[in-house]
């Protein structure tokens, strides 16, 4: 079974149905839709079951709102870049490629 991380903030608003959808740049995983997906917290514990219900590729420049949509929000888009720049070590910038992939909830653990 693929396996995702998330950080600390976003495992609560995965479990409470508030987050969606999850960026990823540079997926490894190969996301697809129908996979199944244990999440992951920072530690390696298990948390919850997902099941990818859409995927779309396109760059940080080009995201709508309804990418948006079951998404962490940022005050301002430095703050996005300098977020996603953390995560990846790597400098995100408005062409850095991302995958949005939506999800539901198969089961908290």
């Amino acid at each position: 079974m693929k396996t995702l991380k998330f950080s600390w903030p976003l495992v609560k608003m995965i479990l409470s149905g508030e987050k969606t959808a999850t960026w990823r740049v540079n997926d490894d995983k190969d996301l697809r839709t129908g996979d199944i997906i244990s999440c992951l917290t920072p530690s390696s514990s298990e948390f919850a079951e997902i099941k990818i219900t859409g995927v779309k590729e396109t760059v940080f420049a080009k995201l709508t709102p309804q990418d948006k949509e079951g998404h962490e929000h940022f005050a301002s888009e430095a703050e996005m870049y300098e977020t996603y720049s953390r995560y990846y070590k790597v400098t995100v910038t408005p062409e850095t490629k991302l995958k949005i992939a939506r999800f539901v909830v198969l089961k908290n653990l």
